[in-house]
C-alpha cells in the first residue's frame, strides 16, 4: 500500500515549493558573501593565532632548564 503524500507533506505539513524568486536570490547572493567574508577572518585569524602560539613557546621554552637524566 502506497501514501498519497509526499514525505515532505508528512514531515513537515505543507509542500514544497520549488523555484527561486529573485529576491530571495538576491538574499542569497548576500548570505553567501558574508560567509564567505567571515572564512577569510577566521582563516587569518587561525594564522595569527598559530603564529603566537609558536611565540610564545619559543619564549617559554627559553627559560626552561634542560634536566638531566
Amino acid at each position: 500500500m502506497t501514501a498519497k503524500v509526499s514525505l515532505f507533506m508528512a514531515n513537515y505539513g505543507r509542500e514544497i515549493r520549488i523555484g527561486v524568486d529573485l529576491r530571495r536570490r538576491k538574499k542569497m547572493e548576500k548570505a553567501m558573501e558574508f560567509v564567505e567574508r567571515m572564512r577569510k577572518v577566521q582563516k587569518e585569524a587561525g594564522a595569527a593565532l598559530t603564529k603566537v602560539q609558536k611565540k610564545m613557546k619559543r619564549q617559554a621554552n627559553r627559560r626552561k632548564k634542560k634536566v638531566e637524566e
